[in-house]
């Protein structure tokens, strides 16, 4: 199982599913687009499960990291890793992603491409939220997660769909531009996107020579761009 630490395990599991999504947008054939997405799906899922085994829960802190500059002009980094606490949301988006695909093939039948596609995308999104270790990739990933949420409440949701998909997106909209906020006075406050902070510990960030920044809003944890962070997610 050490051995997964060689590979870029958290990459494969994270972008696998547009591999995926790319493959369904190719593909005819209602029933071949369910059963393809439901076998797929289950690409990420065991490499989650293997993922958890190979995780050494002595050691703790941040495993199987990937770091690679992304945008040097502005510090931002691909900057991966998982711990004890987003392991098993990696593991549990996986397992969730089957069980919904499994039962959606039973239930959706119309636009079944575009809603199978979708799906697929949307996962990318969970799985970046939970093992990014830079604020500015979060945010894309953040981002990227609530386009197809907001397709799949509007087209497939329930009797006041468009209700629905219209105040969702209000609702993350003023979430969205509130974390955005938050997160450029993180930068302004500390100089860096890094997640990974105060007594954190990172082994990719020592073997690149970066040091870890401080904790955010140390000197004034009721100010306003706390408040700002805490209000993006609240929303």
């Amino acid at each position: 199982m050490a051995s997964l630490a060689s590979i870029p395990i958290l990459s494969l599991i994270t972008l696998l599913p547009v591999l995926g999504m790319i493959v369904v947008v190719l593909l005819s054939g209602d029933q071949v687009i369910k059963r393809f997405a439901v076998a797929f799906s289950l690409v990420p899922l065991a490499l989650s499960i293997l993922l958890w085994l190979a995780y050494d829960q002595a050691a703790g802190g941040f495993q199987f990291e990937e770091l690679a500059a992304w945008i040097p002009s502005l510090g931002v980094n691909y900057h991966v890793g998982v711990d004890g606490l987003s392991l098993p949301l990696v593991f549990l988006t996986a397992l969730l992603t089957t069980i919904s695909l499994w039962y959606s093939a039973g239930v959706i039948d119309h636009r079944v491409k575009e809603y199978f596609a979708l799906f697929l995308l949307l996962e990318t999104g969970m799985f970046g939220v939970f093992v990014s270790l830079d604020l500015f990739l979060f945010y894309v990933f953040f981002e990227l997660g609530l386009v197809p949420m907001y397709f799949l409440i509007g087209v497939w949701g329930g009797p006041r769909r468009e209700y629905a998909a219209i105040k969702f997106f209000l609702y993350t909209l003023a979430g969205s531009v509130l974390m955005l906020l938050a997160l450029i006075a993180v930068v302004f406050d500390t100089g860096s996107f890094s997640l990974v902070r105060g007594p954190m510990t990172s082994a990719a960030m020592t073997t690149a020579g970066m040091t870890v920044p401080s904790v955010p809003f140390a000197a004034d944890p009721r100010g306003l761009a706390a408040i700002l962070a805490f209000l993006g997610f609240f929303v």
